[in-house]
């Protein structure tokens, strides 16, 4: 009975498609659970259990600590890139007067080559790119070293460290605007607000890591599987069917009592379930190539789905 050469190994110069797929060569793809899902109580920046949380208008939670942190960290790369942009357009316009003044040079030197080329002439001038060993600017001398000089200047040759093209970095002028690390949307100090969580203390004290938090309003246990909702102008949180409900008839907190409007109710975002989520990115994938020398090659991540 003829052996199924794919499925065994052999001498082939070449990997089988069933060689590759046990050695995980590809794009891999895995539905991610609820352990690999950010709890609606952590924060966006260290994926912890946030401490004095607060949130920006579109509904990002971090600790307050770490989004001013992030902030005042985006200030200072943008302080230091708008510095390197004024050096560089510093830079450029001392180039561009540079070449203003060695245009007009060249001009003043073939005017005077054309007017008094066949009288030699003596020089000190160490700066003069056209005089020859022995000082004379003859036309001969001088059309012979502008050639060269313009020969070496306009020369492509990469096998010469003298005449590699340099490439040109420039840096662009950079956003005066901060932005959320979780949105990419601009966000300022002063659009953060505080947020408070009613916790649930019927069963005594708690750790830190095992809080529960319930909505004032219905009492019901607040987790990944429910929409919630906070309130700009005090800060409490709701779920989603309560504001929907009170907040956005009544006009006012159920909490506090403190006036509130439409656009007060903040939905707060949240990191799915794992299960049947919708219009979330629950799917994880990597992509694996074959390095050489090594079994299952270098892994890079790929693009998010």
């Amino acid at each position: 009975m003829p052996q199924r050469h794919s499925k065994n190994n052999n001498d082939l110069a070449f990997f089988t498609y069933d060689e590759k797929r046990k050695l995980g060569y590809g794009t891999q793809r895995e539905r991610l659970g609820k352990d690999s899902i950010k709890p609606f109580d952590a924060c966006s920046l260290c994926l912890k259990p946030f401490i004095s949380p607060m949130s920006c208008p579109k509904g990002h939670v971090f600790c307050k600590e770490c989004i001013l942190e992030c902030l005042l960290a985006q200030k200072k790369d943008i302080i230091r890139k708008q510095a390197a942009h004024e050096l560089q357009k510093k830079q450029d316009k001392e180039e561009e007067q540079d070449k203003l003044a060695a245009q007009r040079a060249r001009e003043l030197d073939a005017f005077d080559q054309q007017n008094h080329g066949a009288v030699p002439q003596y020089s000190n001038d160490s700066r003069n790119r056209n005089q020859d060993k022995n000082g004379f600017h003859g036309a001969n001398s001088v059309k012979t070293t502008s050639f060269e000089e313009e020969a070496l200047r306009t020369m492509k040759a990469f096998w010469l460290p003298s005449a590699t093209p340099e490439a040109t970095v420039k840096v662009e002028a950079p956003s005066s605007h901060t932005t959320c690390p979780e949105g990419n949307e601009k966000l300022k100090m002063k659009s953060l607000f505080p947020i408070y969580l009613t916790e649930d203390t019927s069963e005594g004290d708690r750790g830190s890591l095992d809080k529960i938090y319930l909505c004032p309003s219905c009492k019901v246990t607040l987790t990944n599987t429910l929409t919630l909702v906070a309130v700009s102008s005090c800060g409490h949180v709701f779920c989603k069917k309560c504001a929907d409900k009170f907040l956005a008839v009544d006009k006012v907190c159920l909490e506090c009592s403190k006036g509130c409007k439409g656009r007060d109710l903040v939905q707060l975002e949240k990191g799915g379930t794992g299960f049947a989520g919708h219009d979330e990115g629950l799917v994880a994938t990597d992509f694996k190539h074959l390095g050489s020398g090594s079994g299952l090659g270098l892994v890079r991540p790929s693009s998010k789905v």
